[in-house]
């Protein structure tokens, strides 16, 4: 169909992947920090797990808007990503 990309549940990734290719953008939602809040998402991740199983693009909104201190949250993630990138 000529689409660059897809939104998709951190759990389709690898499905998305294999039929669409490697270079394929899947943008998911649903990304969590280990030990937040899981609110009204069912299918989350963390955003380590989004990124091994082969997510391009990462949506963390709660986790940091709600946190008392949004830097830090922020922060926190960056590290978690980049120890994926190692």
């Amino acid at each position: 169909a000529g689409l660059d990309g897809v939104v998709a549940s951190p759990h389709e990734t690898e499905l998305i992947h294999e039929g669409c290719g490697s270079d394929f953008l899947v943008v998911t939602p649903g990304v969590r920090p280990e030990g937040s809040s899981v609110g009204d998402q069912s299918r989350i991740a963390t955003p380590a797990a989004a990124l091994k199983a082969g997510a391009s693009h990462l949506v963390v909104g709660r986790p940091i808007r709600q946190a008392v201190d949004p830097v830090k949250a922020a922060n926190d993630i960056i590290k978690e990503m980049e120890q994926v990138n190692k």
